[in-house]
């Protein structure tokens, strides 16, 4: 496998000098120069890890880590131009996995990636996308990670909370009423309608595997594999 790693940064220099070292490891490299475009790009490719300047116009590293945190678990290595305790307590709070203040040693930098990708990546055996996958549709609740056949779909938060509840409740029919209050709350002013929407847009993206999510005529959704007998 050669996991693909995107370098955020607005100085194409320092870009450049990441991506040297990377791949030489053997890793895909994906370049951003601002927040924005990251968000853009993570939303279209299948990322492995994520190395996030602070310092960068249009969108700067803080605000991207709270946009990317909210439908991605990717993991995160910070790089930053000030050491202050207070910056790496709040890179933390925001969900980063690690930390390197500029200037610093591109050796230190791979060291970290390579740690970082052993950590997260390489406990995921076989038997874990065996043991969570539906005939050809596997999910990590751990990572946020839904495959096809494989391939990585991106799902929305709601989509990914949808799909996570229809599985734990495998051939039980679920009303749009408990669906809504289950993944809404009950005091979420909208109506079923909003489920009805949610669930055409996951059926949209599980393509192919749509037929998982059943329609019950006059009593809601259910998620099965019986129809496959």
């Amino acid at each position: 496998m050669h996991e693909t790693i995107m370098v955020v940064d607005d100085e194409e220099r320092m870009r450049n000098l990441i991506k040297i070292y990377l791949k030489k490891e053997g890793f895909n490299i994906i370049e951003a120069d601002n927040g924005k475009t990251a968000l853009e790009l993570i939303k279209k490719n299948s990322i492995h890890l994520l190395i996030l300047d602070v310092m960068m116009p249009i969108m700067d590293g803080w605000d991207s880590c709270k946009e990317i945190r909210k439908f991605s678990n990717v993991p995160i290595i910070m790089l930053t131009a000030k050491a202050e305790d207070e910056d790496q307590l709040l890179g933390f709070e925001l969900g980063i996995d690690d930390y390197i203040t500029k200037p610093f040693s591109p050796k230190i930098l791979v060291a970290k990636v390579n740690a970082l990708i052993r950590r997260i990546y390489s406990d995921k055996s076989n038997d874990d996308y065996t043991n969570n996958s539906y005939d050809g549709l596997y999910i990590n609740e751990e990572y946020h990670e839904v495959k096809i056949n494989g391939e990585d779909i991106y799902l929305s938060p709601k989509e990914f909370e949808l799909l996570s509840y229809f599985i734990k409740n495998k051939d039980i029919v679920l009303s749009r009423e408990k669906i809504l209050n289950t993944i809404w709350g009950i005091d979420y002013e909208g109506d079923s309608r909003t489920v009805d929407t949610h669930i055409k847009r996951l059926r949209e993206k599980l393509s192919e595997k749509a037929y998982l999510i059943t329609t019950v005529r006059g009593a809601g959704y259910k998620f099965t594999l019986k129809g496959l007998d």
